[in-house]
């Protein structure tokens, strides 16, 4: 399936890396499939580490690594969660796979575990 085509939206406002009103959140439910960061959430996922208790969760998830270009088709690429402030910025991660769509970037996102959630770029949030 082309994930440029079909994916799901997703744009709370609390998953913004600005946002500091943190919940304990997380995307345990999340079905896998193709994803887009839109809206207040951001366009993309940060590809820094995320400051701790942010995104609505305890444990923010980010890329670990460059976003592709259109003509690397699809990678695969981890994605850090920021586990126990600023000593664990990659304190668990999972594998994902992140497409250029062109205008936008699209990720083939998975389930997580307790308290970790998904991070947009949205906000005015501070990085690590």
């Amino acid at each position: 399936m082309d994930g440029c085509t079909k994916y799901t939206v997703l744009s709370e406002t609390d998953r913004a890396q600005g946002n500091t009103e943190w919940h304990y959140k997380d995307d345990r439910s999340l079905v896998t499939g193709w994803y887009r960061f839109q809206g207040a959430a951001g366009d993309r996922m940060p590809d820094k580490c995320v400051l701790g208790n942010r995104c609505g969760t305890e444990y923010p998830g980010w890329l670990n690594g460059a976003h592709p270009t259109v003509a690397e088709g699809v990678v695969t690429r981890t994605v850090c969660y920021n586990e126990y402030g600023y000593e664990k910025c990659c304190g668990g991660s999972n594998i994902i796979k992140v497409k250029n769509c062109s205008s936008y970037y699209v990720y083939e996102l998975q389930r997580t575990f307790w308290y970790r959630r998904y991070c947009g770029n949205g906000g005015a949030g501070k990085l690590h």
